[in-house]
């Protein structure tokens, strides 16, 4: 039979309540030294330091660094980029890849990308919430592409996940083998080589 003192939902009612605020410092903390640093270099004493926060405090939210970096990699994942609806395929495009081009062009979000598929190899569960954050912004960009078929300006027969997909795998790539990236500079170019093979006549 199991005792009051086994119950979890009682074990977890005890105590004082974890102060939201303190999490969201530590996890903020964590996700800026893992961009930073990468998840080997970064420790949970250096994690507490930036936070202001005592490394006990870290370790009774979070029992290992592995289970601190998927909380830090979460909040980083639960931004989304709006989707634009202008009326034009050509200018939803060039606004969605001009705003994504401009982040990976900083340390930021170069920082960000080369994290996000390091630590996607060494975590089942940053796979996870990456591919997941992935699928929400190729939703997004299919409705654009759905909308276009709508308005005819494009074929009903394209392949719509290779033309959401094929600039993020250009990024990966680019980020994996430390190459340049597109520039903002190149957004209609980019924007012309998706719709050149997918236009309609």
């Amino acid at each position: 039979m199991t005792s009051i003192d086994d119950d979890p939902q009682v074990r977890r009612g005890r105590g004082r309540p974890r102060d939201p605020e303190t999490d969201e410092r530590i996890t903020t903390a964590a996700a800026e030294l893992i961009l930073q640093r990468g998840f080997d270099r970064t420790t949970v004493d250096d994690v507490a330091a930036h936070a202001g926060v005592g490394k006990a405090t870290v370790y009774r939210r979070w029992p290992s660094k592995e289970d601190l970096a998927v909380a830090a990699m979460e909040t980083l994942y639960s931004t989304e980029m709006p989707e634009p609806d202008t009326g034009s395929i050509v200018t939803d495009l060039a606004e969605s890849y001009r705003a994504v081009l401009t982040f990976v062009n900083t340390p930021e979000g170069a920082a960000f990308l080369r994290t996000s598929i390091a630590e996607s190899i060494r975590d089942e569960r940053i796979a996870a919430l990456y591919r997941s954050s992935t699928e929400r912004r190729e939703d997004q960009s299919r409705r654009t592409f759905e909308r276009a078929i709508e308005r005819g300006e494009v074929r009903p027969d394209i392949d719509i996940d290779s033309a959401v997909q094929w600039l993020g795998g250009l990024l990966a790539l680019r980020a994996i083998t430390h190459r340049p990236m597109p520039s903002v500079q190149d957004t209609d170019m980019l924007v012309d080589f998706t719709l050149r093979g997918i236009r309609s006549s």
